[in-house]
């Protein structure tokens, strides 16, 4: 049984000194990027934790009227809080633990476009921390879909769909794509 754990912070709050990669398309995970200690009383063989980050700025008037604002959201993978059973994870686990990874991007994605849609206005901050928590809820319950339906990696036909499914949405959203 494979679980997965999302991380969801905000850019200000995330520890500067916690290492994390980047989701970058050319790079896939590997088992070296897993350095956690696995949890052996825990069923799962593998924990990935990746998450959204996301931070913005607003510029204002001297009379508060926001003029413009910037973002930056980004899909991370935390090495130190990811991990796996050396003993039990193989080639197959791994492609399902790099398929979260890549729900994380989605999401990203998604993020970036509904961004891309809002109007300059004095709610802009509400409207981004809006946005910012839908896409947090509905990554959590894509994320528990995703092993709910393939049963963890377990059902190899389920997770072949989910994988051509997550592709094509990563395709349809590639001009929201994460920069590295």
């Amino acid at each position: 049984m494979i679980r997965f754990l999302i991380i969801v912070c905000c850019f200000f709050s995330l520890q500067q000194d916690e290492p994390t990669l980047s989701w970058n398309e050319s790079n896939k995970l590997s088992w070296k990027d897993f350095l956690a200690k696995p949890n052996l009383h825990e069923s799962a063989v593998a924990i990935t934790a990746s998450g959204i980050t996301f931070e913005f700025s607003i510029s204002q008037t001297e009379d508060k009227q926001v003029v413009s604002y910037t973002s930056n959201v980004q899909a991370l993978f935390y090495p130190d809080k990811s991990w796996y059973k050396p003993n039990l994870a193989d080639a197959h686990v791994l492609s399902h633990e790099q398929l979260h990874f890549d729900i994380t991007e989605l999401f990203a994605r998604k993020f970036r476009k509904r961004i891309s849609k809002l109007s300059i206005s004095n709610h802009i901050g509400k409207d981004l921390k809006k946005i910012h928590l839908n896409i947090l809820k509905e990554l959590k319950a894509f994320q528990k879909a995703y092993d709910n339906e393939t049963n963890f990696s377990i059902n190899s036909e389920s997770q072949v769909k989910w994988k051509i499914s997550v592709e094509e949405e990563l395709n349809n959203l590639s001009e929201f794509k994460s920069v590295n």
